[in-house]
């Protein structure tokens, strides 16, 4: 019998391999660590360089199986995915094959995504890119423009679930009225976590800075547009760690060109980030490449769980299936 297979992609840190112990899985299959994801439109890459594994772990939601790369891959038995959702897997296909598909809890740390939003706050209210350019550049305090105090400063959060919750902390700890909205908010939840439920509306008109915290379905896609960039002061921050496209990307770019606001981006509607995009030449942007949970932390609580999913699987005692219906088929 061939040995079981099983690919890690999604490894661009190219630090999977240091962040957990894998050696309870090693001594049971071979495992092999992709430093690269597989895109919708990379499918015939994706089927050429995943035929032969048995088992994928995939990490969060970037790399697309749909329901022809899944009819692509004859070993695949199990996709082990990490977090309690999985909108880039065809879970009726796996199904059809007989492939399980597991998940973990989701209930990691909001944290590491909580403390880059504020990193990359702070990052645009006291120009640290035009700084460290300036000084690699040889100048000192020349062409960086001041930076302001958040210190009484308004901070308006797009969903406050647990990572908006901590982000509503983060404000009151800097001194900072904390806004609220959401589809579903209500009053008291806002003001249980400190923050006075306002309109959409009022928000992107009263805050200095906008942070978005939701997760990316059909009622999020596209919520935020041009309309709500016009209605923010002159020189206020949009911060997004959350995901791309729940931005209209043209508008967020058509209100950096103008030169009004100032956004620090740490997700976008294609990634990694085309080389053409018009974010890495608009000045008034902080970029960083989709970091927000990637700590040493951050990734293991992922890792960890995921790995014990396949040992589950390879003892014949599935656990964390997403698809129950598969087992009808055992």
């Amino acid at each position: 019998m061939a040995q079981t297979r099983v690919a890690v992609i999604d490894d661009w840190q190219n630090a999977a391999r240091e962040l957990i112990d894998w050696s309870p899985l090693a001594a049971r299959a071979e495992i092999a660590f992709f430093q690269r994801h597989f895109a919708a439109g990379e499918e015939d890459e994706a089927a050429r360089m995943l035929g032969d594994f048995d088992a994928i772990l995939i990490l969060r939601e970037r790399s697309r199986f749909s329901e022809n790369l899944i009819a692509r891959l004859p070993r695949l038995k199990l996709l082990s995915c990490t977090g309690a959702r999985a909108p880039n897997v065809d879970m009726e296909a796996t199904t059809r094959r007989g492939i399980v598909c597991t998940m973990t809890s989701g209930g990691h740390s909001p944290a590491p995504a909580a403390e880059m939003t504020l990193a990359l706050m702070m990052a645009c209210a006291r120009k640290v890119a035009q700084g460290d350019a300036a000084i690699r550049a040889g100048k000192f305090q020349e062409g960086v423009p001041p930076g302001f105090t958040l210190e009484h400063r308004t901070l308006g959060i797009i969903g406050l679930g647990r990572i908006g919750q901590y982000m509503a902390r983060y404000g009151q700890a800097l001194g900072m009225k904390v806004l609220a909205w959401s589809q579903n908010l209500t009053a008291e939840k806002a003001r249980a976590a400190g923050a006075e439920l306002v309109t959409k509306e009022q928000l992107f008109a009263e805050s200095d800075v906008v942070t978005v915290h939701l997760v990316l379905g059909p009622r999020s896609r596209g919520l935020i547009g041009a309309a709500d960039f016009a209605r923010m002061k002159q020189g206020a921050m949009f911060i997004n760690t959350s995901r791309g496209p729940i931005v209209d990307e043209a508008a967020l770019v058509g209100a950096l060109r103008e030169g009004g606001i100032v956004a620090g981006l740490d997700v976008y509607d294609r990634e990694p980030l085309p080389p053409d995009n018009p974010f890495r030449d608009l000045p008034n942007t902080v970029l960083t490449p989709h970091l927000g949970f990637t700590t040493v932390e951050g990734l293991s609580a992922f890792y960890q769980p995921a790995m014990e999913n396949i040992l589950a699987f390879l003892d014949g005692k599935p656990v964390n299936i997403a698809n129950p219906d598969v087992l009808k088929q055992k």
